[in-house]
């Protein structure tokens, strides 16, 4: 019985320090970059030794892959499936958009850190490509229903991407839902 119960407590004192790592990662990833966060200031935060993060994370892969997840369960993407549900195209494209313009609104800070280091940590790099397939795909969705011009499909994914809402809201300051109106009459006019 004992053994079995040490052996408990281990996993659980290997979950715990585990999870530390992610969080001291993910938080300094959120705060200075990818790029600029080494395994030593991991460690530090997470108030670990730099060989028990390679204990725990072997490879760069297998650490930004474990940050990611994290990631993406604190900030989950909009639901399409909320969406699906909407019948007129053009309202679905309007409330998707108005969806993702929201999200991109409170994690644009992280998201900026992530494209800006995309290029210059291949981990980061794939994480955001993947992002990029997935914001196409959610673009080829909208898109059938609005027309089947290679125009229109090129409007729908040009307006749901970071890049231009960045633009609009941060740089040239609009609300998000102004955004959202300018983008949503800009494809229907295309």
């Amino acid at each position: 019985m004992t053994r079995k119960y040490q052996q408990k407590k281990r996993a659980e004192n290997q979950a715990e320090t585990r999870r530390r790592i992610v969080d001291a990662a993910v938080s300094l990833h959120t705060s200075i970059g990818p790029a600029r966060t080494s395994i030593s200031a991991i460690a530090s935060e997470a108030g670990v030794q730099r060989h028990t993060v390679y204990a725990h994370f072997p490879d760069e892969k297998s650490l930004y892959g474990a940050c990611s997840a994290h990631w993406a369960d604190l900030h989950p993407f909009p639901d399409a499936g909320s969406w699906a549900a909407i019948e007129n195209p053009r309202a679905r494209f309007e409330r998707a958009l108005r969806d993702v313009y929201g999200w991109y609104a409170s994690v644009a800070d992280d998201m900026e850190l992530f494209w800006r280091d995309a290029l210059l940590v291949p981990e980061v790099g794939g994480v955001m490509d993947g992002y990029d397939r997935q914001t196409a795909e959610l673009a080829d969705w909208l898109a059938s229903g609005l027309g089947r011009r290679s125009e229109v499909r090129a409007a729908v994914g040009h307006v749901l991407a970071f890049e231009t809402w960045r633009s609009l809201v941060r740089r040239e300051g609009l609300t998000n839902a102004r955004a959202v109106r300018a983008m949503a009459s800009f494809v229907e006019r295309v």
